[in-house]
């Protein structure tokens, strides 16, 4: 069998793991709902007892390190998930500390945005590019931009919570406490929420009879507006718009070679991109309205994927230099200071 890495992609709500090989083929998989409220301990718990399953399953895999990656904000350089909001009783979590004692393997965390974004620009949509701002849009907003063929961390790993960008000075208040953020307003859960309170339960309407009387989510908006729904269809071009301002500025910022849309509401991608464009191309400066805006190709595949190439990769561009470069400079090597930077 092949050079493989353990690799997880922990959420909220599910946590997956994978054996993965260095070209992103998925060998084996696994997944279980996330004790999200139970504390660290019992969801590491929970890690370690898939990896004991997947390598009992597969007793010739050539495992040689782990790929995680986990909700932020998270250090990924020290290795430590500082308090995520979507997992209970995370607080400075050394988790690669943890698990490479657990295992005796090399040990790689990042947020799982940038690994989302990762996996899509080494083995999906953003192939070929040498930058990329990647976005999911789904119950909030994230997001990963790959600069120079390197993922851009910022100060702490903190870089690029695209979801918390103001947009605009009016809306429902975001989770983070903000009102205005992108999140509040373009996100899988925004969009449901103006669906929401445009119908009532009993009204006749599609979108109601889609929820079974209940709220109305994105996913049935989507439904709708395929079927022809006149309401979801304006819901549709209402969210486009605030994506393609939210794009907007994404293209200013970073100047990428392509934005890459993943998350669950990119299975609309076909019928919002119209919309995303035409805001584009209204508000864009010249030099940046023929950026090819585009959906994800690895679905739910891409944490697992951009995880484990941490490991496999390592060294090559795409990896957190830093890390590798702080290694060697504890072993005698020489680091330039501003490769460090780029990590």
């Amino acid at each position: 069998m092949s050079t493989l890495a353990l690799a997880f992609d922990l959420g909220g709500t599910e946590l997956r793991g994978a054996l993965v090989e260095r070209s992103g083929d998925v060998v084996a998989r696994v997944s279980e709902a996330t004790l999200a409220g139970a504390g660290s301990e019992a969801v590491i718990g929970q890690i370690i007892a898939l990896a004991g399953r997947l390598l009992k399953e597969h007793p010739q895999a050539r495992v040689i390190g782990i790929g995680a990656c986990a909700p932020g904000p998270l250090d990924p350089k020290a290795g430590i998930v500082i308090g995520p909001p979507t997992l209970a009783g995370w607080h400075n979590v050394p988790m690669i500390d943890i698990l490479s004692r657990q295992f005796g393997l090399p040990v790689r965390l990042e947020n799982d945005a940038n690994a989302a974004a990762l996996g899509e620009w080494r083995f999906g949509a953003g192939r070929g590019a040498a930058s990329m701002v990647f976005v999911t849009v789904s119950t909030g907003i994230g997001g990963g931009v790959i600069a120079d063929g390197h993922i851009y961390h910022g100060r702490r790993g903190l870089a690029a919570e695209i979801g918390h960008m103001t947009i605009t000075g009016e809306g429902d208040r975001c989770f983070c406490g903000a009102v205005g953020c992108f999140e509040a307003v373009a996100s899988g859960t925004a969009l449901g929420r103006r669906a929401t309170r445009l119908t009532s339960p009993g009204d006749g309407s599609l979108l109601r009879r889609l929820s079974k009387d209940g709220d109305v989510s994105a996913r049935h908006v989507v439904e709708a507006a395929r079927a022809g729904d006149a309401g979801a269809r304006q819901l549709v071009e209402a969210e486009a718009k605030w994506l393609g301002i939210g794009f907007t500025n994404l293209l200013h910022l970073y100047s990428p070679e392509v934005i890459v849309m993943g998350g669950g509401l990119a299975n609309g991608f076909d019928l919002l991109a119209p919309g995303i464009r035409a805001t584009v191309e209204e508000r864009a400066m010249q030099a940046y309205r023929d950026v090819p805006i585009v959906p994800a190709e690895l679905g739910d595949r891409a944490g697992l994927v951009g995880a484990a190439s941490l490991i496999l990769w390592e060294g090559e561009p795409g990896t957190a230099l830093a890390m590798v470069q702080n290694e060697e400079t504890k072993a005698g090597g020489k680091a330039g200071s501003n490769q460090s930077d780029r990590a």
